[in-house]
């Protein structure tokens, strides 16, 4: 989720990393200043192919870690994602607020905190702002930005980078009720939960279980 002035274009873009070999930030860089300043490096980033290919890889990451867990009941209807917010300990509030607002909103997939975990948080400073992206071996994650999460409503940021777990895109075009429009209203958008359409897109996506998901990242 990223300031509107670095908005392009194209309908993704805002919320993952430079690359798809990016690692999260370090023990020490989570314990910076959460007022630290952070120099916006991500313009020529926003609405690229490679912004694109990141939204993808990162869904595809999750939907086979959950693959590999349940393979011994590929056809289950709700599906669990396992998810682990101890290296993201100053969101807990808004990691636990998010999960109750998507478990809330769709029934196909259920998100949890637990062992073995398909995606993990991690805070800290990053020029990027907030966003998901995989660790270069498969693995998804979310990095929560200090700096930005002062800047905008931080259940929003989460919940926002959350629905990258379920799938859904970037459109920063959108309104302050669409969820992922992101930082594209502006600072006083205080919405932290998907619209109608943006249920039924992440329902339409788990429909029938994993089966179904695996079929659509293949």
């Amino acid at each position: 989720m990223r300031h509107p002035r670095t908005v392009l274009s194209a309908v993704l873009g805002l919320g993952l990393a430079a690359a798809l070999g990016a690692v999260p930030a370090t023990a020490a860089q989570a314990a910076d200043s959460p007022t630290a300043a952070a120099t916006p490096s991500y313009v020529a980033y926003e609405g690229s192919a490679e912004d694109a290919k990141a939204t993808k890889a990162f869904f595809e990451a999750v939907v086979k870690s959950v693959a590999e867990k349940r393979a011994a009941n590929p056809g289950a209807r709700v599906v669990t994602v396992n998810y682990s917010a101890a290296s993201a300990p100053r969101f807990r509030a808004q990691i636990a607020s998010s999960t109750q607002i998507w478990n809330s909103s769709v029934a196909n997939v259920r998100l949890q905190e637990g062992a073995n975990p398909s995606f993990r948080y991690y805070e800290g400073n990053d020029a990027r702002g907030s966003y998901a992206s995989t660790d270069g071996h498969g693995r998804g994650y979310i990095f929560l930005d200090y700096r930005q999460n002062q800047q905008y409503n931080s259940y929003r940021v989460t919940s926002h980078e959350t629905g990258h777990v379920l799938g859904l895109p970037d459109n920063y075009r959108g309104p302050c009720s669409e969820l992922m429009s992101g930082g594209g209203p502006g600072t006083s958008c205080q919405n932290a939960s998907p619209n109608a359409q943006e249920r039924a897109r992440v329902n339409a996506l788990w429909a029938n279980g994993l089966a179904a998901a695996i079929a659509r990242v293949s």
